[in-house]
């Protein structure tokens, strides 16, 4: 995963759209399902969905705690282009923020927690008493991903991050926080689960993938959705890079046949086109959110002229959650 991924810039949240766009900020979110079952909408949703689709004109959106013309509080997905003040995005693009998320809140929650929704539902097939293996837990996506696993009965997750950053882990609900600096992760989950794990979320590449793979059960899954063992450092190495992606994995169908496993690969800036099915999950997380299941853990806020200060602080792997850069005078963290 690249630190630009990773660092959200506020200029996605905004506070202003042309009059009359979208719907009134009062509006409540739509319901869902239990959340044993939480990757099925809703029929209303669905039927929601079809009969008022959102209009194709363009917003024209301002920075973080800027004016507002109509009122909507609105949060934007998009694949590039947002390290600035002031965005043009579709109004596809746009999703009201429910009334007690802060601007914050919603800056931290579009991609990390799309991305980790569907890696464990649409593709992990998430069911009560799976077990999940989440590398870099402490991160954006990881922090999503374990509090999504709270939303399921009698989930095991195990949580690879640095030794400082297991209390917060084990207060988010990871399970089992294993230190990937001083201990074999595929030895520590053998211990504790012989059998492995149902899914393994890989943001990491490289022979990590292959671990993953052989750590998991008949008829698990392996996601993989990030390159960050190709990230090696603060100056650029190409020899370690090269041996990375020599040591890529790789597999083929009649090995995944005799295995009962799964390979998956994700990637969210590659759906942009997928309105529909990008809008439903929005839906069903704006659900948890507001019934209080999930909340996105803002690590620090740094100020667009302190951009190298805020891929600092990830590249030597001290935030725990999201880092946010946005436009104003920097704030307290």
């Amino acid at each position: 995963m690249s630190a630009e991924r990773e660092v959200t810039e506020a200029a996605t949240v905004v506070a202003a759209a042309e009059a009359g766009a979208g719907e009134d900020a009062s509006s409540p979110p739509a319901k869902t399902e239990r959340m044993s079952d939480p990757q099925q909408p809703a029929a209303s949703e669905v039927a929601a969905a079809a009969a008022s689709p959102p209009p194709l004109r363009c917003l024209v959106l301002t920075g973080f705690g800027g004016y507002d013309k109509a009122g909507d509080r609105v949060m934007v997905l998009n694949r590039s282009g947002m390290w600035q003040e002031e965005v043009t995005v579709p109004s596809v693009q746009t999703f009201l923020m429910p009334e007690a998320m802060t601007f914050e809140e919603a800056a931290a929650l579009l991609v990390n927690y799309i991305t980790a929704y569907m890696v464990l539902f649409d593709f992990g097939n998430l069911r009560p008493g799976h077990s999940v293996l989440v590398h870099m837990a402490a991160g954006g996506v990881g922090m999503a991903a374990v509090q999504l696993c709270r939303t399921v009965e009698n989930v095991t997750v195990f949580g690879t991050a640095s030794a400082s950053k297991h209390e917060a882990l084990k207060e988010n609900g990871v399970t089992h926080p294993i230190d990937y600096h001083t201990t074999d992760y595929v030895d520590e989950i053998k211990k504790i689960s012989p059998k492995g794990v149902d899914i393994v979320m890989d943001p990491l590449g490289g022979s990590d993938t292959a671990k993953g793979y052989n750590l998991l059960k008949p008829m698990g899954k392996v996601v993989t959705y990030g390159m960050a063992n190709l990230l090696t450092g603060p100056k650029r190495n190409l020899m370690a890079l090269a041996r990375t992606w020599w040591n890529q994995f790789s597999v083929t169908a009649l090995q995944l046949l005799q295995a009962n496993r799964a390979v998956c690969g994700f990637h969210l800036g590659y759906l942009d086109g997928e309105v529909e099915l990008v809008t439903g999950v929005v839906t069903r997380l704006l659900a948890l959110y507001s019934q209080g299941h999930i909340k996105p853990h803002v690590d620090s806020v740094w100020p667009f002229e302190k951009v190298a200060d805020a891929m600092k602080q990830m590249q030597e792997k001290k935030n725990v959650g999201k880092v946010l850069l946005v436009p104003g005078p920097e704030k307290e963290n």
